[in-house]
């Protein structure tokens, strides 16, 4: 006979309440502090380090993504230059003609939401 093999996550066991009202940092750091065995200062060194882990994934020369398992990935995104363009119809003014600057190349920060996280607003 084959036994059934039953599985629970700790995440389920836990009833998990809406929260009315933003949290500030300190605050963030107390839930956290409180819901674990770790103390507010190594619960803000967790944060830090996380934070300093991002930036090294994110600076010119590196890998340009960062992902938070199950919840979002963040991504530099370098944008090309845009040559300057002259005698553009204006979309404002039919029948005018107007002159578009350049605009120099750019990198942005793209936030991905993942399907745990989209998962979360429903």
């Amino acid at each position: 006979m084959a036994v059934a093999k039953t599985t629970k996550k700790a995440s389920t066991t836990r009833k998990i309440t809406a929260i009315q009202q933003k949290y500030t940092k300190t605050a963030i750091l107390n839930e956290i502090s409180a819901n674990t065995d770790l103390t507010k200062k190594q619960v803000s060194e967790v944060l830090d380090e996380l934070s300093i882990i991002m930036e090294r994934h994110l600076k010119k020369r590196a890998v340009g993504e960062f992902t938070l398992p199950g919840l979002l990935k963040i991504k530099s995104v370098t944008r090309p230059a845009r040559p300057a363009r002259k005698n553009v119809p204006n979309p404002f003014k039919p029948g005018e003609f107007m002159d578009i600057p350049k605009k120099p190349a750019t990198t942005r920060v793209k936030i991905l939401p993942l399907k745990k996280l989209k998962e979360f607003a429903l």
